[in-house]
């Protein structure tokens, strides 16, 4: 023990512990709601596990997180950047997993891999390996090659696109494969790319849309992405797909200023512990709850950015603002679905949602940011 000291006492020295103490703030606030959710939900048989049980889970998802923050702290990125060609392998194999055992859990998204009954979720995983392999094709490209260069846009287009692609054939799980192409476009704008390439990918896509529309989304897709612009279309009477969405926004309602008492729960709808955590934090804790929400997780992404503009690296810079970007935006979209002005599409709030592949990715990807600042590593980890 006394040999380690001295890295221990490195680590708390050289590693983000600014940003590890958000994450943790933040953890503890989504513990607190999720726990104050779960006894309504439990009783209204929206979820089937006992609250302890529950609880237990996500509290360990987030001890295994901050072992996850500690390790890509300490292990240079650029070493696993190195093994990029393993890394893409890993995804490719997380989605044949999910495409041979994945369950939809009634959602429509085949987004889940259950066994012994515990859920695990791939794309959060796919989607933190894509940051650090994205990252390091980007920076070759900036370093090596002409970034702005047609074949250069192309393969980092490519890259995002076949990403995208196979997480909506797999899984139809449109709200991650929304994230891949989020993280995408901004890590390109932090890259330099010509205003010029935005215009003509804005283009494409402009295009691309009526043939998405009537060969790969399927209906009840359909209906999610036009309920929040035009509910009187696919749910005049809102009992239908847009339910959720009626049933959130009464739920933030009623909490008003600073919250209602436990006892004046006025709606339990399925989700009110997972992708409309916000919504019960306004119930419970009213607009300042949710306000609180919005600080934290704007100071993290703030933080990231920081951390990214002030490393020196294309590579490190990239890997921060990528993950900044997929912290932004899940929570521009969960809040979002919150109060009607986003599709329900499935997507967690950082840190704050019950769900433990979120919180696991989650605090690896803060570890990447720390990882950044720790630089460079001490000789006990130079084995790595």
């Amino acid at each position: 023990m006394k040999k380690l000291k001295p890295y221990i006492k490195y680590f708390f020295q050289h590693a983000d512990m600014f940003l590890f103490t958000m994450c943790l703030i933040c953890s503890f606030y989504g513990l607190a709601m999720v726990s104050h959710t779960l006894p309504d939900m439990y009783a209204a048989h929206w979820v089937a596990s006992t609250p302890t049980r529950m609880m237990i889970v996500q509290i360990f998802s987030m001890l295994l997180g901050i072992g996850a923050f500690v390790v890509l702290t300490v292990v240079d990125a650029d070493l696993l950047a190195k093994q990029w060609k393993w890394l893409c392998l890993v995804n490719l194999g997380l989605l044949v997993a999910l495409y041979i055992f994945g369950q939809d859990d009634g959602t429509g998204n085949k987004s889940w891999i259950r066994f012994a009954g515990i859920g695990i979720q791939p794309s959060e995983v796919i989607k933190v390996i894509y940051i650090i392999v994205a990252a390091k094709q980007m920076s070759y490209l900036k370093e090596y090659k002409d970034m702005n260069g047609f074949l250069s846009v192309v393969q980092m287009v490519a890259h995002a696109g076949i990403v995208f692609v196979l997480i909506v054939l797999v899984s139809a799980d449109l709200g991650s494969a929304a994230i891949i192409l989020g993280i995408l476009v901004v890590m390109l704008f932090a890259l330099g790319l010509k205003l010029y390439w935005f215009a003509a990918g804005g283009a494409a896509a402009a295009a691309m849309i009526p043939l998405l529309w009537t060969y790969f989304l399927k209906d009840y897709q359909k209906q999610r992405l036009i309920a929040p612009y035009a509910r009187e279309l696919v749910d005049p009477d809102g009992w239908g797909i847009s339910w959720q969405t009626e049933q959130s926004k009464l739920t933030l309602a009623s909490g008003r200023l600073t919250g209602v008492d436990a006892d004046h729960t006025v709606t339990t709808f399925t989700g009110k512990h997972t992708d409309f955590i916000f919504s019960s934090t306004g119930e419970t804790l009213g607009m300042v709850g949710c306000i609180v929400i919005m600080i934290l997780l704007t100071i993290i992404i703030v933080h990231c950015v920081r951390v990214g503009l002030h490393s020196g690296r294309t590579f490190d810079m990239l890997l921060c603002v990528g993950v900044a970007a997929g912290i932004t935006c899940q929570t521009f979209i969960n809040i979002g679905m919150c109060i009607g002005i986003t599709p329900v599409i499935g997507i967690t709030l950082p840190f704050f949602s019950y769900g433990g592949s979120s919180m696991m990715t989650t605090f690896a990807a803060m570890g990447l940011v720390s990882g950044v600042k720790y630089k460079p590593k001490p000789q006990l980890f130079s084995m790595f």
